[in-house]
């Protein structure tokens, strides 16, 4: 028996196996938007284990007991719709968009996979997307200017051994080192109707969207064996600064910072989160204006500088990151950012905190306005607050913060006791003809 709760637009239901429905009406007619969010992501791989929830993302578009390797790309691009997929440290999330009258076949796919996709599942298969995996490493991070970044930064800022200390990519020697049968195991253990959040946006009626989910998942049982995550707990600031220099051959000096901050979903990230957008997001931002336009120090790269990385089960991430003009060095963009930074400190004005509030609103009703995005939203909220509702707090939350919290929060966070940086510098070049004197 399925248990209900609704209120306003969304509703909810619990089926017996654990799994959570989540349904909310469409702004545009004739389509089905369907979320899923499992509860696993990288916070969840252990050292040695690293890369397997993204890993994961890959392997469960290779086929299952009854849909063949691509199959289920194949049936949802024919009909027009919209499918991906994406992993992150705190969950790991598939997606469809297909005409309404389609969501009966999305939700047999979906459901197949989770029941069955160990059926599917060969040495073969795990080759050739661990060496899908490895290249996409080799593209994103390896290979290209800077790509390194994010991973030293978390590096420096979370301890060895912490779930946060790696990025959701893995290593190479990982990947290298995954067998079959802890990919089998992996799946057993993280992928369950008790660890998944179902969500719909379409113009069906939530009980019709409830009794379908149950048709198709209903019958998959819950999880024999339910891993634990370990333990995220980490006290206090970084005790920095805490700094890395990168020399390789990128174009020009660059530098990242990073400060711990507040859970994502407490108010200590909400306020976080508007210091940042006063100070780097956009081109009303402080960065953009001082640093790019006034004083010309900083490459233009649309005005994006500053954000927060949303780390549920313990402290975010501020990164704060730009690339150095010609002719500027990264001891000098380095110094102009961190007086920038440390700036936030002396006060904010109100009409700085009204443009933030703002740019971060704009952001959120574009990211629901679309069937995919609320299903999006609805999904994270339930998985990661048990809460769908939160969905259309967000506003009302940044507008009851203050300049003076914002201000207070500077002075306790963004300071250098909690201060990481990662500095890219050129290769210095070679083979030029030296000056005579």
């Amino acid at each position: 028996m399925a248990t209900n709760g609704a209120a306003g637009n969304i509703s909810q239901f619990r089926l017996d196996n654990g799994l959570r429905v989540v349904t909310a009406p469409a702004a545009t007619g004739q389509v089905a938007a369907l979320n899923l969010w499992y509860g696993v992501g990288s916070r969840h791989e252990v050292p040695g284990r690293t890369g397997f929830a993204h890993l994961f993302e890959h392997l469960m578009f290779q086929g299952s007991g009854n849909v063949a390797k691509g199959e289920h790309f194949d049936a949802v691009e024919r009909l027009g719709g919209d499918i991906n997929a994406s992993t992150s440290t705190d969950r790991t999330n598939y997606y469809e968009t297909v005409p309404e009258h389609a969501l009966d076949l999305v939700l047999w796919l979906e459901a197949d996979r989770l029941a069955t996709l160990r059926d599917g599942m060969t040495q073969e298969v795990l080759d050739n997307q661990r060496d899908v995996v490895k290249n996409e490493r080799r593209q994103r991070y390896d290979n290209v200017p800077y790509g390194t970044a994010f991973e030293r930064i978390l590096a420096l800022g979370y301890p060895e051994g912490h779930p946060y200390h790696h990025p959701t990519i893995g290593s190479m020697a990982d990947l290298d080192a995954a067998d079959l049968d802890y990919v089998l195991s992996f799946h057993e253990r993280h992928y369950g109707p008790d660890n998944l959040v179902v969500t719909v946006v379409s113009n069906l009626e939530p009980g019709d969207v409830r009794d379908r989910v149950e048709r198709y998942f209903g019958g998959i049982p819950a999880r024999e064996v339910v891993a634990e995550a370990p333990d995220a707990t980490l006290e206090g600031l970084i005790g920095g600064p805490l700094r890395e220099t990168v020399t390789e051959k990128v174009p020009a000096p660059a530098v990242f910072l990073g400060y711990r901050v507040g859970n994502y979903g407490s108010r200590d990230f909400d306020v976080m989160h508007l210091a940042s957008a006063v100070l780097g997001q956009g081109q009303g931002s402080r960065l953009y204006r001082r640093l790019v336009v006034e004083r010309g120090l900083a490459s233009d790269d649309g005005g994006g500088a500053a954000d927060l990385l949303p780390f549920r089960y313990a402290p975010s991430l501020m990164l704060v990151s730009m690339i150095a003009r010609e002719g500027v060095s990264g001891d000098e963009l380095e110094a102009a950012i961190l007086e920038e930074v440390q700036g936030l400190a002396d006060g904010i004005s109100e009409e700085e905190l009204e443009r933030a509030r703002a740019v971060l609103e704009r952001d959120h009703l574009q990211s629901i306005s679309t069937p995919g995005g609320l299903a999006d939203a609805l999904g994270s909220c339930t998985q990661l607050f048990d809460d769908p509702e939160l969905v259309h707090t967000w506003p009302q939350r940044w507008s009851e913060i203050s300049t003076d919290e914002v201000v207070a929060a500077a002075k306790r966070l963004l300071g250098e006791d909690n201060l990481l940086v990662v500095r890219f510098e050129p290769e210095a070049k070679t083979g030029s003809t030296p000056v005579e004197a």
